[in-house]
């Protein structure tokens, strides 16, 4: 068989296995990426592979330099390469795409123990497409417009921060002893 026959059959057998699978993508006929773990996991880590022309008979080129993958060190993603190539040269001659991916996803917690996990809140990578998930029927709601009197008045009356002077809404205490109570006289 052909090189493209091969790759004409794994191709099908690959869609076909990864169907509905939202961690497999197809970026080309000869290009694929797979996450490996769940989206929010700070261990889950991407591989990309892509097929030279003379695919299976010649290595995929492997690569992790997606840009989920930033956070992982280089020294964890130069070792997950080592081993995955490890893996290709067992397989060579054969169609490996899949042995791939489902050798990295067994081995994932072994790859990623030297990962160390960050404690600090990471950025979240996702695009959405289509409609917000606010509705559409509720509108902003409008600041009260002051004029300018307005503004210079509660300028006056506040601090630098914005907030209302300590004792603003105190009673007076002279004007309450003077005015007293009627049992006083």
């Amino acid at each position: 068989m052909a090189a493209n026959e091969d790759q004409e059959m794994e191709l099908e057998a690959l869609r076909s296995i990864y169907e509905g699978d939202v961690c497999f993508r197809e970026l080309s006929p000869v290009s694929f990426q797979y996450r490996i773990g769940e989206s929010g996991d700070p261990k889950a880590f991407l591989i990309e592979v892509s097929w030279p022309e003379t695919y299976p008979q010649t290595a995929p080129v492997i690569s992790m330099d997606a840009f989920f993958n930033n956070t992982i060190s280089s020294a964890i993603k130069r070792s997950i390469l080592d081993k995955l190539m490890v893996e290709v040269e067992a397989n060579l001659g054969t169609a490996m795409t899949y042995t791939l991916f489902e050798y990295a996803k067994d081995n994932k917690e072994v790859f990623m123990e030297n990962q160390p996990v960050n404690t600090v809140t990471s950025v979240s990578n996702s695009i959405s497409i289509g409609t917000p998930d606010v509705p559409p029927s509720k509108k902003k709601e409008k600041k009260e417009q002051l004029s300018k009197t307005q503004k210079r008045k509660l300028a006056d009356k506040t601090d630098n921060k914005g907030e209302l002077p300590r004792g603003w809404n105190w009673v007076d205490v002279i004007k309450l002893s003077k005015t007293g109570s009627k049992d006083d006289e």
